[in-house]
This record gives C-alpha cells, sequence and structure tokens, in this order.
C-alpha cells in the first residue's frame, strides 16, 4: 500500500474527514509520563494489522472530546470525562483512501477494563515502539513524545 503524505495545507476543494485520537498516557504518582496505549488496526479496515493511537470519525454535531469518548467506548470498551481530554496537537494526513486531520489528544484518566471490541490488539508501549509496523500517522505523535521526554535516536523500528 503507498504511504500517506503528512500535509499542511488543504487542498483547494478538499475536505478531510475529522478524527478524534487519544493518546492514553500513564502517569507515575509524581505525575510523569510513562508507557502509552497503541491498537492495532483490525482485519477488513484500511491499513490492518498497523499499529496507531485510537480513535475514529467525529459524526456530526459531536465535538473532538465527544467523539473520543463515543469511539474509546466502542473500540476499547473503557470511559473517559471529556473534561479531562486535552487537546493536543493536529495534523493532517493524505493517504490514498482519504484526507483525514488527526485532532490528537492526551488521555491520563479512563474507567472500565479494556476489551478489544474489534479484535485488535493492544500494547503499551515506550520509545523507542517495538511493535510494527506504525501507521504513518502515528509516527508524529512518537517524535513529539521523543522531543518532550528528551528522547535521542529512533522512535520506532520500521
Amino acid at each position: 500500500m503507498s504511504e500517506a503524505r503528512r500535509i499542511t495545507q488543504l487542498p483547494e476543494g478538499c475536505t478531510p474527514v475529522e478524527v478524534a485520537v487519544g493518546v492514553l498516557i500513564e502517569r507515575d504518582g509524581e505525575g510523569r509520563e510513562g508507557r502509552f496505549l497503541l491498537t492495532s488496526r483490525p482485519e477488513g479496515k484500511v491499513y490492518a494489522g498497523h499499529w496507531e493511537f485510537p480513535g475514529g470519525k467525529l459524526e456530526a454535531g459531536e465535538s473532538v472530546e465527544e467523539a473520543l469518548r463515543r469511539e474509546l467506548h466502542e473500540e476499547l470498551g473503557i470511559d473517559i470525562d471529556v473534561a479531562s481530554v486535552r487537546r493536543w496537537h493536529v495534523e493532517m494526513f493524505d493517504y490514498p483512501h482519504a484526507l483525514v486531520r488527526l485532532h490528537f489528544c492526551k488521555v491520563y484518566d479512563w474507567t472500565g477494563e479494556f476489551q478489544m471490541r474489534e479484535a485488535q490488539q493492544m500494547a503499551w508501549q515506550t520509545l523507542p515502539v517495538q511493535v510494527r509496523p506504525v501507521l504513518p500517522g502515528t509516527i508524529p505523535v512518537l517524535q513529539w513524545f521523543a522531543q518532550e521526554r528528551g528522547h535521542a535516536g529512533t522512535t520506532h523500528i520500521d
């Protein structure tokens, strides 16, 4: 499958698919960020088997936070409080199948037991990420983590 392109400007006449992305992060007793959650794309979806941060498309009238709450419940069986979601970065990617605007949000608190409701896999990771292949839209997040955490070297295995 051909690669996606990270773009900075919306092509004229194009409307991106708006996507809420949850970057679930564990914190230690002192509030320092630790491991983060990646999930695999389920069979039957584009880029099946690639690893990404969970989330999905915004429905009509939904805020990013509301979409994220719905998607995390549908995909992972967990619940989040929309007030605790921290918007982080927005990136656009032109995939062969869709132009998407990804709204990355940090999530530190959730309730419920993880249930892989789409038969996907989950993996708690640190840098460098050991699961592969990583979805192109995930790579900027790993780079942001590297900058924030002072990580030198590779962020993932190709």
